[in-house]
């Protein structure tokens, strides 16, 4: 298990103009020290082959792993443009989402044609893409997002889990899950032993190889706040290591 941060979390200060997309990644290395980053589509103020060239070796100077490239378009528009983004930032990854949930019984049906379409491109570029299950879309649950890849069958199509959505049948999802996001919706308080959620997290999560994406709400981003609470996180799952190093 790894831990990236997502611009997602930083937002705010993004598109205020307090924080650059570079500023941010140096705040990733050198304050929040976590081991890689997610970069997400709403805070490229360009997207030209420099420009991308550019953060890409900045994160590489900076030691940071570009864990993934969130898209918010995967099915209109800039789908094909958000693939090609990814692979020139070096991006394994492409996070995509469902589309909002709806109750045309046709919805699905175009939900995974559209999702079938896009893998297929990824394998073309190799760029994974990884469904992320979301509340108010087409697959909310884990059990949906097992749907879909039954629906597609594509070894192009895996998951982005979001560890807040429990399961019956979560160990199998996690078994295609290539990322997981964990939300922080209190930073000061993830970062104290009282909170309960980050050693769940890790529970569920420690045999998990992927990066975990912290990612926090406006209220979360504050940058020290935020940095306790990824040392938490990283300070539990390397008991959780040492734990299962001393069973074994």
């Amino acid at each position: 298990m790894k831990i990236a941060c997502s611009s997602a979390t930083f937002s705010r200060e993004i598109q205020r103009g307090a924080l650059t997309q570079l500023d941010w990644l140096d705040l990733c290395a050198n304050e929040l020290e976590v081991d890689g980053v997610v970069f997400d589509a709403a805070h490229f103020p360009r997207r030209d082959s420099e420009y991308l060239a550019q953060l890409k070796k900045v994160a590489t100077d900076l030691g940071l792993t570009v864990a993934a490239f969130a898209s918010h378009d995967a099915f209109g528009n800039e789908g094909e443009a958000d693939l090609d983004t990814a692979l020139a930032l070096g991006a394994p990854l492409a996070i995509v989402r469902a589309p909002a949930e709806s109750d045309d019984p046709e919805a699905w049906g175009a939900f995974t044609d559209a999702l079938k379409s896009r893998a297929g491109a990824g394998k073309r570029l190799g760029v994974t893409l990884a469904l992320r299950n979301a509340p108010g879309t087409l697959c909310p649950a884990p059990a949906d997002l097992r749907r879909a890849a039954k629906d597609v069958d594509s070894a192009w199509l895996r998951f982005a889990f979001d560890v807040g959505a429990a399961s019956d049948d979560e160990a199998r999802v996690l078994t295609k899950s290539v990322i997981a996001t964990q939300s922080v919706g209190d930073a000061r308080a993830f970062a104290t032993p009282d909170d309960r959620i980050a050693p769940l997290a890790i529970e569920r999560l420690r045999r998990f190889r992927g990066f975990v994406v912290l990612e926090g709400s406006a209220d979360a981003a504050e940058p020290a706040a935020y940095h306790h609470a990824v040392a938490r996180f990283a300070t539990l799952r390397s008991r959780a290591l040492a734990d299962d190093i001393s069973v074994a």
